[in-house]
């Protein structure tokens, strides 16, 4: 069965907001389990390493955002 699942991102700072940390996270909507995670800069590179981690599922769709990583890393045909 293929899951659906939400793509997100958040940030949040030590120290100073000038030291900014993301973490992008994907949770299966159904249950909200979340199904993997990643830190890194709000890039198309920390995108694609989040959705690398997702190949060990059967992602049929994936949700997110408008931020703009997920339309150019997220598949056409599996994002809304």
């Amino acid at each position: 069965m293929a899951l659906i699942c939400e793509l997100d991102e958040q940030w949040s700072f030590v120290g100073s907001k000038a030291w900014q940390h993301w973490l992008w996270y994907a949770y299966n909507t159904k249950t909200g389990g979340v199904l993997a995670y990643t830190f890194g800069p709000r890039t198309d590179e920390t995108c694609r390493e989040l959705l690398a981690l997702l190949t060990p599922f059967n992602i049929g769709m994936s949700t997110s955002d408008d931020w703009g990583s997920y339309g150019r890393e997220v598949p056409k045909d599996k994002h809304r």
